[in-house]
């Protein structure tokens, strides 16, 4: 394996192309080529289910729907520090920990959480990207508004 198709390699590119992507304004105002390149055809995103975007995203539209998912709940999504944690070359895995500042664009609360990634690449291109969050329980309520309750009516 050279170092051009290396795991750690293949991500930080995509990572530095995703920070590109959302930079130039994401979903609808840059060009989803920056991200796409990146990911086989049959790329599968597993996301945690009780996450408002959560279930399993498939090949390139599911992606580019998962971003536009991703940018109509945060109105801000940072990666404030990443941590490449292995990379095995054998397999194609790599382990990436990445601490994300983030701010809901439904509730405007702020909040800040670490995220354990599995992903996978293979000729090149990422077939599999599996997070892990620490609570997504905290991660819903930030981006879910407070209901109100109407007094009875006399």
């Amino acid at each position: 394996m050279t170092e051009q198709s290396n795991p750690t390699t293949i991500l930080k590119r995509m990572y530095a192309a995703e920070a590109e992507y959302l930079s130039a304004g994401g979903p609808g105002q840059a060009d989803f080529e920056l991200i796409a390149e990146h990911f086989s055809p049959d790329v599968v995103l597993h996301q945690a289910e009780a996450l408002p975007y959560g279930g399993i995203w498939r090949g390139h539209a599911d992606l580019e729907r998962f971003f536009i998912a991703m940018s109509r709940t945060w109105a801000v999504f940072e990666f404030v520090e990443q941590e490449f944690v292995a990379s095995d070359e054998a397999t194609g895995t790599a382990v990436v920990l990445t601490q994300v500042r983030a701010r809901s664009r439904a509730t405007g609360r702020e909040l800040e959480f670490p995220i354990l990634q599995t992903v996978t690449v293979q000729g090149g291109q990422i077939i599999e990207v599996r997070p892990f969050y620490w609570d997504t329980a905290a991660i819903a309520a930030a981006c879910t508004p407070a209901q109100t309750v109407d007094p009875p009516q006399s």
